[in-house]
This record gives C-alpha cells, structure tokens and sequence, in this order.
C-alpha cells in the first residue's frame, strides 16, 4: 500500500531535537506502577486540555477491554425465566445474548405502580460470594434493588463473568493467547455492562434518557469504568472502590494496558460534568478521600463550572454497601435524577427475599444447554475480526496498533551526544534510547540490530551506510533489567500498569525515527535486523511519517505462537496483528526471506551477517 503524506503535514510533525542534560537512568527500569502505588491525580490547566487527556483515555480503556472498535452489537434476544410478583414491585429473571451463544443474568426489579417510564439503573455487584444475590447487613444488592424500585426506579442487577447465571466463562481465566486478543474478565464485563444499558434503554418501562450505574467495590470500578466509555450513563454512584491507594487486584478490574500513565482517580474523572457522588469508607482504601481523591475529582468538574455535581459521603464502616451506603446513594439520586428538592423518606427498608431458585434462571440442579468457555472466547475473536474489517479506515487501523503497543510520536526530543555516542529521551517521560550516531547529510538512516549498536557496527554492509556521508543513528533496543516472569511475580497484574519489553522497544524505534527528522532532508529509511525486523514493522505501521522499511522477518508469519515468542505485546492481535502492520507501511524491502539462506556467523555468536542485503538497501 502507497500512503503519502501532505507536505504540510509532514512538516507539522518535525519534532523539536534540543541538547540537554538527559537522565542516567531509564523510568521504565526504575519507576514500576502496580496496583498500590499511589498515584498523583495529574492537573489540568484548561477543560480542552482536560478533554483532550480525556479522548486519549477512553480509548486506552477500550482498546485494553478489546472493544476497540466496539464489536456488533447483536441481538440481545432477552428472555425472562422468572416473575416474582410482590405488592409494590415485581423482580423479573432474564437472560441477554450479549454475544453470540454467551449469556448473562440479572433480575431486573420494576415499581408496580409507575404509570410513566421511570428512570433505569444498573446494578453490577462486587466480589461477595452470592453475586448478585448477596444479602447480608454490609452489603446487599436485593435490598438495593427493591429499595430503588419502590422508590421508582426500574433496577438492573446483573452477573459479573464467573457468578450465577452467568459461568460460561470462570470469573478468573485467561492466558497468553487471551492477552493476544485482548479476552480478559474485565473486557467481558465491560461489554456486559454495555449491553446491559442497550436493554434497559429498551424496555418501555425506562425513560433512556435517565441512566444510572451504582456499584460497590468490584462494582464500583464497573460503575466507573463503564461511565468513562459510556456518555449514556449520566449519573454513577461508584461505592468504596475509587482510590489513589489501591487500583482493584481482582480479573475482573485489571487488564493488561488498562492503567498506563493512569489510575482509578483519573478515571472516574471521565465522568465529569455528569452527576457523580462517591460513596468512601473510614476502614477500607478510600479512607483518604474526603481530603485526596474527592477534591482531586472536584477539580476536573471546576473546568466546567460544575463543582456542585460531585458530591463524597464518608461512612464509618468496614468496606461496604451497607444500609448507610444505600440511603446516601438513594438521596443522590433523588435529587439529580428526580430533581426533588426535599427527597422525602428514603429510609433502606427491610426487604423478605423470594428463595434463591426464584431468582436464578439456572438453579444449581438445572442443566444448561450453552456453550463453553471456548466458545465463548471463538465468539470473542470473530467479533473482534468482523469489527477490524468494518472498520477499514487507514487512520482506524493504525490507531488500533497504536492503543494496542501504547506508543506515539514524540512531541519533543532531547538528545545528548558525546562523540559518536549519543542518547535521546522524550521530554518528560524520563526514557533513555542510547545509540552510535554518525552526522551527515541526505536521507537518514536508523538501524537495530535485535543484539545492539556492537553487533550491527561489526556487519560489512552497515560500516558502508556509516561511510556514505548520511546521517546514520545505530539504536540500542530497550533490554529490561528483570524478566517478565520476574516482573510478574512482583506484581501479577504487571502489565496492566506497565508496557511489554516489545512496546517499549517500538517506542523507541518512535523516538530515534522522531529524532532523526530533524536531521538531513529526506524520507528515513529503517533498518530491521533478525528480531529487530517485526519492531520496525509495527514502528512504521504507527509512524505519522513515510518510512523506507527494509525488514528481515526470519519467517514470522503473525500467529498466536509467533507473537507469543517474538513480540509480545497484549491485545496486538486483537487489533489487527502483522497483517494489519504490513498494510500501514508505505514501503517494504525484504532483507532477508528466509533465515536458513542468509545466515553466516560474524564474530560474536548468534549475530547474523546480513551484508548484502543491507548494503542494497543502504543505496
């Protein structure tokens, strides 16, 4: 594919190089993000800025969740199993078909009385052994829901992956060919809570244009985090769960790319200017809100003169959606949703709850003629295919990639050079791209060498690119001090916060193609050796500029296995893999085809000799 980009846009992306004084050590070694650091809510000068931050973020958390672009959204086919009639509200058993052949469960609990739609609500519990049907003085989601519904409100409480109804799926699975496609419990709920919404918004009995989303603990981050991705959401009550302390440590709130640069603060923020109270506790990780995280939300409301529609109730209790949690939730929503001055008594009242056979579509002696776990992750693939192709956009596709290895196009670059060596870092980022650079003129040239700057100078070919007077930058690829098996043994949820040795590798390809603009006039021409081959691949399929590309791709063909032992980097298939890379790249030159050709052993064992190859493409 020939892709040209305008000469004004072109120019648009040269990228300011300054000398400076660049760190001696790189953050990404160093400053490790999990799920208990503490995080420092970032400030926003202006509501455009914060918007822009904002667009940026709900990508991130779509394409983490692997609903970027979002899949079809098929028919629910909603199904109700079960009728409970009560005096002053009915509780209804359903199932949707949120996917294909996968089913999710909930009872949805309606005012009897109510004449006109009422406003709806979503429901998605926390990590209580029952689920959905919890019910004990600290937490209790029917009490909730009949409460809501006799207030007025039709309430949806439905499944998070892996509890009642809704076990086709384990609530903790997954593996490195899930990563691949971006297949994690939080995805999965993420689009059940999506769906959930569709339903709601369909039934005659809600008014649409009144949604709510309240949750506790697991909960709470579903609340946010479907509010983030979900403008139809407009008020949430996310209960004991947003925190600058702790980020979740369940599946089901983790997925690899979810947090990077980021945390749950940040996030719920998303939810500005919408009508938002958050619900915190004296004894669980939101012990500091009332003085941190609330008025570090309140802030990004402030942007648009709406401070007054972030609200904080502190309650003296252990982690909770107890009745205190509840009644305070009730009064919020009274007021923005009903609008009522005075909300009147809204007193949690004690509920008697229908057996629990009554409330499940699949009681535990019922069989249940569905599907498994594998096809349901089948079923998650052919969404993810279908919605790639849909999308055929050119700027689509290259987004996808990009989201997926979390790079970008530096806006400036700060180099440091002594004599032939040189580093480059991205102004505030605190990175390092150490390399061999030689000055010059005309069309410049970057090379790595999967073993470093050492290897690639002893190669024939590449003593000749450095001798033909342009500028040449020989990059030292981005090597961890620790492996990811270690990495993930200091924090299982690794990759959530912090990006693959691979990613971090494009980035660095990025940052040393950005660098190189700068110097000498002309299109960059890209150099990939042995591994190397594939990080350029994906570099110059994200770069906003023409790259000349000549590759040695040792026979990777883009499968699962291929990725898993060559480039690792979650949710890369997902978003389109090789096939998508190779399609974004403007020019391609095979350097080498096939290893077993090619090969001959220069010095240092394991550094393959590639001299005429490159030196053709050097010309």
């Amino acid at each position: 594919m020939d892709m040209r980009f305008p000469l004004a846009t072109v120019l648009a992306l040269a990228v300011p190089v300054t000398q400076a004084a660049v760190s001696d050590t790189d953050n990404r070694q160093v400053e490790l993000a999990g799920v208990k650091t503490h995080f420092k809510m970032p400030e926003y000068a202006s509501r455009k800025e914060w918007e822009a931050r904002k667009a940026k973020l709900r990508e991130q958390i779509l394409s983490a969740a692997g609903l970027l672009p979002m899949p079809e959204r098929s028919a629910l086919r909603p199904k109700i199993v079960k009728r409970v009639t009560c005096p002053d509200y009915v509780i209804e058993t359903v199932l949707l078909e949120t996917l294909p052949g996968y089913f999710l469960g909930g009872n949805l609990y309606l005012p009897r009385a109510r004449k006109e739609p009422a406003p709806g609500v979503l429901i998605p519990h926390g990590h209580w052994k029952r689920g959905r049907l919890e019910d004990q003085p600290s937490y209790s989601v029917p009490a909730l829901g009949i409460n809501l519904a006799r207030q007025g409100y039709v309430a949806f409480a439905y499944d998070m992956v892996g509890f009642n109804d809704t076990s086709q799926t384990p609530h903790s699975f997954g593996g490195w060919e899930e990563e691949l496609w971006s297949f994690n419990p939080m995805g999965l709920q993420l689009w059940n809570s999506i769906r959930a919404a569709d339903y709601l918004q369909s039934l005659p009995e809600v008014d649409g244009r009144r949604i709510a989303a309240t949750g506790g603990s697991g909960g709470g981050t579903q609340t946010f985090l479907l509010a983030a991705v979900d403008d139809r959401i407009g008020y949430a009550a996310p209960v004991n769960m947003v925190s600058a302390y702790m980020q979740g440590g369940d599946p089901c709130e983790e997925a690899p790319g979810l947090r990077l640069d980021t945390s749950n603060v940040e996030i719920a923020s998303m939810m500005a200017p919408r009508p938002m109270l958050l619900v915190s506790s004296t004894h669980d990780w939101t012990r500091h809100t009332p003085l941190e995280e609330f008025p570090e939300i309140r802030r990004v409301y402030e942007l648009y003169g709406a401070a007054e529609n972030v609200r904080n109730v502190h309650v003296d209790a252990e982690h909770n959606y107890n009745r205190q949690s509840r009644e305070a939730v009730y009064r919020f929503f009274a007021t923005t949703m009903l609008r009522r001055h005075e909300p009147g008594d809204l007193r949690d009242k004690d509920v008697t709850l229908p057996p629990e056979e009554d409330m499940l579509a699949f009681p535990k002696t019922a069989s249940r003629d569905v599907g498994g776990y594998n096809d349901v992750f089948q079923a998650w693939k052919i969404a993810a295919i279908l919605g790639m192709q849909a999308g055929a956009q050119v700027d689509m596709r290259r987004d996808a990639l990009r989201l997926a290895l979390s790079a970008e196009w530096p806006g400036q670059v700060e180099s440091n050079a002594i004599g032939r060596r040189i580093v480059l870092s991205r102004t505030g980022i605190g990175d390092r791209v150490p390399g061999y650079w030689v000055a010059g003129k005309g069309a410049p040239v970057l090379v790595v060498h999967p073993s470093g700057s050492i290897a690639a100078l002893r190669i024939e070919a590449v003593q000749k690119i450095l001798h033909s007077g342009r500028p040449v930058l020989v990059m030292e690829p981005f090597t961890s001090t620790r492996t990811r098996q270690e990495r993930e043994r200091l924090d299982a949820y690794f990759l959530t916060y912090n990006r693959s040795d691979d990613a971090n590798r494009v980035q660095d390809i990025l940052t040393a193609l950005a660098f190189l603009k700068g110097q000498g006039n002309g299109k960059p021409e890209l150099i990939g050796m042995g591994d190397a081959g594939v990080w350029c691949v994906f570099a110059a399929a994200i770069a906003p500029v023409g790259v000349r590309l000549v590759v040695d791709l040792n026979g990777f063909g883009g499968t699962d296995k291929d990725f898993h032992d060559r480039f690792f980097v979650p949710g890369i298939q997902r978003a389109g893999g090789l096939n998508a890379a190779l399609g974004l790249v403007n020019h391609v030159q095979t350097l080498i085809t096939a290893r077993g050709q090619a090969e001959a052993q220069s010095g240092d064992e394991g550094v393959v000799n590639t001299g005429a190859n490159v030196q053709a493409a050097g010309h």
